[in-house]
């Protein structure tokens, strides 16, 4: 199951954010919301992380309420891709300028 956790320390999970993407993801199947008082991703504050098990982790910031069509493109992407890696990233739009670090899944073998 995919779990997007939101960072509360963050203005965008100060507001009402994590109720909106918690209801989102509940009515489309796409996972559950987790929070956690601090992701430590200051620099770009408002972040929020993705990740399933065996998949590629993302760290995303800079990121605003108006951005909810776009977390919800990525996560059907993300979903539906079988690593969590994106061929194409243009359909979640200017979330892909928004990306901070992207994690490869635990099951990557070293040196590969």
């Amino acid at each position: 199951m995919t779990t997007v956790t939101v960072c509360t320390t963050c203005p965008l999970g100060k507001g009402g954010f994590v109720a909106d993407l918690a209801a989102a993801l509940a009515a489309e199947g796409l996972g559950r919301v987790a929070t956690v008082e601090c992701m430590s991703g200051c620099t770009r504050p408002s972040a929020f992380a993705v990740r399933a098990p065996g998949k590629t982790a993302y760290l995303f910031g800079d990121v605003t309420a108006g951005d909810l069509p776009h977390v919800l493109a990525f996560l059907r992407l993300y979903r539906d891709a079988p690593d969590g890696n994106l061929a194409d990233a243009r359909p979640i739009g200017p979330l892909r300028t928004k990306a901070i670090a992207r994690i490869p899944g635990s099951d990557v073998a070293p040196g590969t």
